[in-house]
């Protein structure tokens, strides 16, 4: 049977969208590598930076998505989600877990990254506990979502078209173009944090790369050096004048002394 013929072979159960109970135990499961948290960090980070997150956002890692169907809640917990407005929360609270439509907007983007274990990013199992793909695009319906092998650099970029993933093309850059937050996505090679490996990163609509803290300290530093060498250079060129006005000063002076020496009238001469 085909993912198409499963899928229509078991129409969407009912679900519901409410709060989690506060007895409801998330799993506690460790990440997968060291490499997963800076993966999720790196995305963020280059979006603060940039000035693009707002109080209304959510953005997290490793987060409990919620809904519950047929009665039973249902938790997922991607690698990177981004959520563009959800309601907010009581000062001191700590938002445990996220139920869509029900504590704000549905995520817009939802990324998962590979592992050496398999954690069913492809996963269509209409039963409960569901698949991660099932979950993402049936039921919570996000509009983007991502499939990352970071050992790879394999990204893959799914777009929901009625009701169903479609895969994608990435631009000339091998980029991908994410509407819902005005940006490009793709891989980059190079170190961050003392790593080095493939990363997730963003891009603007020019092309320029967002980017991470590191970056623009080091940025700032190579500003900050051309403008000491122009100086260096502006002070060598004034000393430098200074110079020839003084060379030109003392050629006078001979010149002036020799003409004296021939009797020559200087005043009168000139």
């Amino acid at each position: 049977m085909t993912a198409m013929q499963l899928l229509q072979s078991n129409p969407l159960p009912t679900i519901t969208w409410e709060k989690l109970p506060d007895d409801f135990i998330l799993p506690d499961e460790p990440v997968d590598n060291n490499l997963q948290p800076l993966l999720a960090a790196a995305l963020r980070e280059s979006l603060e930076l940039a000035g693009l997150i707002l109080e209304s956002m959510l953005i997290a890692s490793n987060f409990g998505l919620c809904a519950t169907v047929k009665t039973q809640t249902v938790v997922k917990a991607p690698d990177w989600v981004y959520i563009p407005s959800v309601k907010p929360i009581a000062s001191g609270e700590i938002r445990r877990s996220y139920t869509p439509h029900l504590q704000g907007e549905i995520p817009a983007i939802v990324l998962e990254f590979i592992s050496e274990t398999e954690g069913g990013e492809y996963s269509i199992n209409p039963h409960y506990p569901y698949g991660k793909w099932y979950f993402y695009e049936q039921i919570l319906q996000v509009p983007v979502y991502g499939i990352f092998q970071p050992k790879t650099g394999e990204l893959e970029i799914y777009r929901l078209n009625q009701g169903r993933y479609e895969q994608q093309k990435p631009n000339e850059n091998n980029r991908y173009w994410i509407a819902e937050i005005n940006l490009f996505l793709g891989v980059w090679q190079g170190k961050k944090a003392e790593v080095t490996a493939y990363w997730l990163r963003w891009w603007d609509s020019s092309g320029n790369l967002l980017l991470w803290g590191s970056e623009l300290v080091e940025q700032e530093r190579q500003r900050a050096e051309q403008e000491k060498q122009l100086a260096e250079q502006e002070k060598l060129r004034a000393e430098q004048e200074k110079l020839r006005a003084e060379q030109e000063k003392q050629r006078a002076e001979r010149l002036a002394a020799k003409l004296r020496a021939l009797g020559v009238d200087i005043d009168d001469s000139l």
